[in-house]
Order: structure tokens, then C-alpha cells, then sequence
């Protein structure tokens, strides 16, 4: 929240702009003249994979669910509602914001478009940390619980479980000493793992309850294969549009 105020006053006050504070100590902000026209662009699809990233949160819904005081679907919903609209605002003003400040010079992670010497944006580094810091151990246990669930391991000790930990922390800090491209991270990852949680395995899902109702040819499943489609069809061009990016 403190980074999306930052970023909204940086925009406002215009000290990255021609005659700014900070204008000519970092990559000088560039626009294009297509306009509104743009988002007809393939390109404008890697934009879609990243967004679909805010929203990659399945695996830990049961955890949460069994967490929530009071936990009642209702209260679910609504809980989950709001979160949701949270998470669109907070995109949707961020990305505004760094975009309309730096335009198609805006790097993969948008702080490091923000000079050294702005005090207001090296607090926002820090409070990025403290928030990974922070909301890694949830994301890390869906995926250690994963691995677990993927290979059928159902007795799960302390020791193995420190033992998985440690292995697939180790992997994971090896591929991001070697990545250092976040923005290709972001859009490939959420061309795929992305568009196949949100679009993809729900819809799956669904068809196959539906099937077995005996329902396969009502509006409900028609709309179901649509969007599965779509989502296949911007994963696979976004996936491409990523790389070739």
C-alpha cells in the first residue's frame, strides 16, 4: 500500500518528468502514438500473463477456509470478494501509475525505473522485502505441499519435511541468482501457470462435474469450453510473445 501511495505521488509530482527532480538520473520516460489502439497488440498479452500472476492463490484457499473465524461459505465469499477487488485496485493503480511515469521504458520490476538518491521509492524497496519476507512462507508451503501431493507421499515427518524444504529452497534460490529478468518471469510464468490456474483447471473441473450430472450440453458447459479455450489460446500467445520479448 505504501509503494501504490509512492509510486501515485512520484506519477502526480512529476519529478521524473522533463525538468524533474530526478529527470535524465534513470532511463528518460518513452511513449508510443498508438493510442487506446495498442491493446489490439499481441504484446498487450504479456501485460494479461502478468496480471494473471495477482490472482494465483487455489492452493492455499482450503488453509484459509479452515482459518477463517466463523468459516461459513458466505463469510468465505465475501472474504474472498473483497480480496479480490483489493488486489484488482491495487494492480490496476500501480501499474497506471508506473506506466504513465515511464512509459515503454518501464523495467520488468517497476522500483528499479526509480533513482538511487529518491528517498520515498528506497523506503518502498524495503517495504517490498518485508512483504516477500513476509508472504513467502504461505506461497512456499503450497508448493512443498504440492511436490508431496504430486509424488503420493502421505506419511510426511519433521524430518522429511525439513529435508523437501531445504531441497526445493535451494533450487529455487538457484534459478533466481540465475533469472534476473522479473518481467520475463512474471509474463511466462503467468502465460502458463497463471492462465492454466485461473482459465484452464477450473474449467476442467467444472466439465467434469458436469458430466457427471448428466449435463453436457447446456449454456453453462458451452460457456465453460469458451473460456477454457480462450485461456489455452492467450497462454500459447503469450507464452510466445514473452520469449520473443
Amino acid at each position: 500500500l505504501y509503494t501504490t501511495v509512492a509510486m501515485v505521488m512520484r506519477y502526480v509530482g512529476g519529478q521524473y518528468q522533463a525538468g524533474g527532480e530526478f529527470f535524465g538520473a534513470v532511463a528518460a520516460p518513452a511513449f508510443g502514438n498508438l493510442g487506446a489502439a495498442s491493446i489490439f497488440s499481441p504484446n498487450s498479452l504479456i501485460l494479461m500473463c502478468m496480471l494473471s500472476n495477482a490472482f494465483i492463490s487455489h492452493f492455499i484457499a482450503p488453509k484459509l477456509y479452515s482459518e477463517l473465524k466463523d468459516n461459513t461459505m458466505p463469510r468465505f465469499y465475501k472474504m474472498t470478494g473483497l480480496s479480490f477487488a483489493a488486489t484488482i485496485l491495487l494492480y490496476s493503480v500501480i501499474s497506471g501509475a508506473g506506466f504513465l511515469t515511464f512509459g515503454a521504458a518501464s523495467n520488468g520490476y517497476i522500483l528499479n525505473n526509480y533513482a538511487t538518491g529518491d528517498f520515498l521509492m528506497s523506503l518502498s524497496r524495503v517495504a517490498i522485502a518485508v512483504s516477500i519476507t513476509a508472504s513467502y512462507p504461505l506461497l512456499f508451503c503450497g508448493t512443498r505441499d504440492g511436490v508431496l501431493d504430486m509424488f503420493k507421499i502421505k506419511e510426511r515427518s519433521n524430518g522429511l519435511l525439513n529435508k523437501v524444504t531445504v531441497g526445493i529452497l535451494a533450487l529455487v534460490t538457484l534459478m533466481a541468482s540465475r533469472l534476473t529478468d522479473l518481467g520475463l518471469v512474471a509474463s511466462l510464468g503467468g502465460a502458463t501457470f497463471g492462465t492454466a490456474l485461473v482459465f484452464l483447471y477450473p474449467c476442467l473441473m467444472f466439465l467434469k462435474h458436469q458430466a457427471k450430472k448428466g449435463e453436457k450440453g447446456n449454456f453453462e458447459t458451452v460457456l465453460t469450453k469458451i473460456i477454457a479455450v480462450l485461456g489455452v489460446t492467450m497462454g500459447v500467445i503469450g507464452t510466445k510473445m514473452a520469449l520473443k520479448g
